[in-house]
């Protein structure tokens, strides 16, 4: 069976090392993309209809204020299936100790019945948060295996703990 890779990133303003930085490429983006390189696994792009701001502190207040009405933004588009698929990887930044409520958008469009999650994340310190426990409680019957936090400024610097992750979760 295939294996697909799903994530939400974010480009431009960011927090990095206690700084605002603009990043040409989200730093979920780019485990994503070694991760397809390592896997050779599909990949597919979340992206919200109503994109979070460019601002870093904008976004990440609509970010706490989508957690907190619980809010399932809508996706310009998802996988059609997900039958072909038995592994998928699931990426996305931490967001206020979870995932970005687009990411439970999708979450809860499927059957994961039977398939694997491998959760991982991009992070500035705050780890997975709980973000594995929101997968299984919204995936039932899914195996979700341990998930990789990837520190957002060592996420160029830590090839040897993704194929570790990889090895350990098939």
């Amino acid at each position: 069976m295939a294996q697909l890779i799903v994530y939400y990133s974010r480009r431009g303003e960011n927090y990095v090392s206690g700084s605002i930085q603009t990043l040409a490429v989200g730093n979920t983006e780019a485990v994503a993309r070694r991760l397809q390189a390592l896997t050779g696994a599909d990949l597919f792009q979340l992206e919200p209809m109503q994109p979070y701001s460019d601002d870093y502190n904008e976004c990440i207040q609509q970010a706490q204020d989508d957690q907190r009405r619980d809010a399932r933004p809508a996706l310009k588009a998802c996988p059609e299936t997900l039958d072909p698929y038995d592994t998928i990887y699931l990426g996305y930044p931490n967001y206020w100790g979870t995932m970005p409520m687009c990411v439970f958008t999708f979450l809860e469009r499927f059957d994961f019945t039977g398939k694997t999650i491998l959760p991982f994340c991009t992070h500035e310190g705050s780890g997975l948060g709980h973000s594995e426990a929101d997968i299984r409680r919204l995936c039932h019957g899914a195996k979700v295996g341990k998930g990789l936090a990837i520190h957002g400024t060592a996420v160029c610097r830590e090839e040897r703990a993704l194929e570790a992750w990889i090895k350990g979760g098939n």
